[in-house]
């Protein structure tokens, strides 16, 4: 298993490296966010999303039938999770695995907290994170790939897949 999520954090970091930003404005959280939100439809699945800022304020939200105060709630959990670790939520997931460590391992509560898929960091090139995307519904890999896949359309360009099983902690 550790060979699978070492494979696996290899393919995240690399998704990360190339899906940098050269900005990220709130038109531009308002176009990628329209983005997911037609991909949803197309999709036909109820997917919440929400694009924040860093500070908390929210650039884009969306909530079609079907989604509900629970998606809400666990998209504040992996916003936290991606604001503390500076890395996606899947990528800290994997690494707490290699690491052999849970959330209060790390000083952190399962109230305000989660390691799973569905966080994701808009990093500024040659810069930090300026802003959180984060979606909740369907399994957590799939929630990953969902915003990956909507940001890479975004930025136009292409990133490896990530086809491993992360376990939730």
């Amino acid at each position: 298993m550790n060979e699978t999520l070492k494979k696996a954090a290899d393919i995240l970091v690399e998704q990360e490296k190339i899906l940098q930003f050269d900005h990220f404005t709130s038109d531009d959280a308002w176009e990628l966010g329209n983005i997911m939100v037609e991909e949803i439809k197309r999709r036909q699945i109820p997917l919440a999303v929400c694009i924040r800022k860093v500070n908390g304020h929210i650039l884009f939200a969306y909530g079609p039938e079907g989604s509900n105060l629970n998606h809400q709630k666990w998209m504040q959990r992996k916003f936290n999770m991606v604001n503390y670790m500076e890395v996606s939520s899947l990528l800290a997931t994997t690494r707490a695995h290699l690491l052999g460590r849970n959330l209060v391992e790390f000083g952190l509560s399962y109230e305000d907290y989660k390691l799973c898929g569905g966080g994701f960091p808009v990093r500024i090139k040659n810069g930090g994170i300026t802003a959180v995307i984060t979606v909740s519904a369907l399994a957590h890999e799939k929630d990953h790939g969902f915003i990956v896949d909507c940001v890479s359309k975004y930025l136009g360009k292409e990133v490896p897949g990530m086809d491993y099983e992360v376990p939730m902690l």
